[in-house]
Order: structure tokens, then sequence, then C-alpha cells
């Protein structure tokens, strides 16, 4: 039987690019048959998050989003990664086995540098911490987009290393690339990719006039509406195709591209935007004010999502620490 695992940074509140990239997959695989495991990476997000309240919130408001926005408890174990101290033991165990070759090619540490990031050990050492992460319940299956395909690598090659030395003990993972359609790019307020170290994100539950403000920063040029315009160069269309049918959208790119008199202007656009995005997370929404009000609730779910977590967790540290001799 398959165990799906996949965990997400509380770096800030979840915009609709992880929600797009990666938490609608991660809902969508829970109907899958299977373990599913899925947490919230705060230790990870100690490398960019330096205030503690920040934190706090980030990770609270990160568990409310997964279970507003459909993640069933039933079905799919949902955890704070702290609240599994054993990862570390076991990213220890692999870090004795492995290369600071790998480590140097990780290209989530090149960019950060190069963006001029200034390095901590921890960024450097981050492909180890999550090796243990997917490694520690015996993942077979991790589910992720095409620029943490290098990161699974690096963990399938850590398990490769001790299991070399030491036998069998870790489960080799399988990567899980999504399809373009399953996990869609989504642009940012610039037209880059959404990041939150962009600050051109959208956040998924905001709603009534700041959303409507956040859509109206999209840039665009200052042509007027009648002049026919090629809708494949607007990225505006990117956006609008997230939330609309197909049809829907290929009718508004008729009128744009036609031009002329009663032409939509990019006001116009932006308008449907949001009344599609309103309507499309208005459940969650509701959803999300519900768990807030309930925060008695989300600590029992996270709590039991550990307590199974960790149960599993000290299954393969048990193992680990036999096989090289600590027990």
């Amino acid at each position: 039987m398959p165990t799906y695992l996949s965990g997400i940074q509380p770096s800030g509140l979840q915009h609709i690019g992880n929600y797009f990239g990666a938490i609608r997959q991660h809902i969508a695989l829970q109907e899958e048959a299977g373990e599913h495991f899925y947490f919230i990476a705060d230790f990870h997000a100690l490398t960019s998050v330096r205030d503690p309240e920040e934190l706090r919130t980030y990770t609270r408001e990160t568990a409310v989003a997964y279970l507003a926005l459909g993640l069933d408890p039933e079905k799919a174990v949902l955890w704070r990664q702290s609240d599994v101290p054993e990862v570390h033991e076991i990213a220890w165990l692999l870090a004795t086995q492995c290369g600071m070759g790998l480590l140097e090619r990780a290209h989530s540490y090149k960019d950060k540098t190069a963006q001029g990031i200034k390095p901590s050990v921890g960024l450097f050492t981050y492909p180890i911490l999550m090796a243990a992460d997917i490694l520690a319940y015996d993942s077979t299956h991790v589910p992720v987009g095409k620029d943490q395909v290098q990161h699974l690598e690096m963990t399938q090659d850590m398990a490769g290393y001790f299991n070399n030395h030491y036998g069998e003990v870790f489960v080799r993972p399988e990567c899980l690339l999504a399809s373009t359609k399953q996990a869609q790019k989504v642009v940012g307020l610039d037209g880059q990719k959404m990041s939150k170290s962009y600050g051109n994100t959208i956040w998924i539950f905001e709603e009534g006039k700041k959303l409507k403000k956040i859509i109206n920063k999209i840039v665009t040029d200052s042509r007027p509406p009648e002049e026919p315009k090629n809708p494949d160069e607007l990225f505006l269309f990117d956006t609008m195709s997230l939330f609309m049918e197909a049809d829907k959208v290929n009718e508004w790119k008729e009128k744009v591209r036609a031009g002329g008199e009663g032409a939509p202007g990019y006001g116009h656009l932006k308008g449907a935007i949001y009344e599609a995005m309103e309507a499309y997370f208005a459940p969650a929404r509701e959803r999300r004010k519900e768990l807030l009000a309930d925060p008695a609730e989300v600590d029992r779910i996270l709590a039991a999502g550990a307590e199974k977590a960790r149960a599993r967790a000290c299954e393969v540290r048990a193992r680990a620490f036999t096989a090289c001799g600590l027990r």
C-alpha cells in the first residue's frame, strides 16, 4: 500500500500559487488508496522567519488553510514538523553518510545565495532535514513540483548511502510529479512566478474590498480597450484561467482580440477575476472562519496527527539506530 507524504512551509500566508501548485493536489490525493501524511514544516521555516509570533501565526494559518480547503483528518494525517523530534535524530544519521558535494549542488541553496541571502548552516543542510522528513515515515510517493525534483533525488541518494553501508533500513521514495493540468503555474501581480519572496502574491482567503484592491494591482499596459490585443501576451488571462471554465475565458479572449467599440478594458477583466475568485473560495472562507472560532478543534487535529506521525517515526528511528549500532 503506498504512503504519500508532503510538507509545506509556514513562511507566510498561503497564496493562490501554493494552492494551485501543491495544496489542491495534496487534498485530491487523499481520495487515493494508501496512507497520507502532510506536515507543516515549521523547523524549515526558521531559515526565513525569525519572528516567533509570526511563525506561530503562520503555522496555525497553514493548518487552518489545509482543513478549510478540504483536508480530511480521517483520511490524511496533519501535524507540525516540530512535534516529531525524531526526524532530527534521523537527519543526523543521514548527515554522517552525506558528502558535502551533494549539498553544494542544491539548486535552492545556490538560488538563495545568488539573491543575496546570507547563508546559514541550516539553509545549507536543509536537504538533509527534508530527507529525514520523507524517510521517517517510510514514504513511498512524494508529490512535488518540477522545482523540487532535485530535493527528492537527493533524498533517494541519502537513503542509498545509508542503506549501502548499514543494510536496507530506509524505504526509497519515488517522485510523484504533478502534471501541468494538476499543478498550474501561477503568475504573480507583476508577471513573475507568484512567490512570497517577490511580494507579488494573492492570499487564498482575501475577500471584499481588499481582494479587489490587490487584483487591481495586476500589472497591465496603457493601451485603450478598443485597441485589438493578443490575449496570449496578457498574463491577466493566466490568473483568470485559474478560476473560470475554459469556454468562458475564451469568450473574454475573443473580445480582447477583436477590440473595437464595446471591447473590455483591463478594469473589466480584473473585475471578472475578482468575482470568479470570490465565488471559487467562498466555501473555504466560511469553513476557515468556523475553524478560527474553534481553536481547540484545530489543536486536537494537530495533536492527533502528531501522535500518529511520531509513532511511525519512532519505528523508523529504532530500525536505523539498531542498524548503525546505537541500540
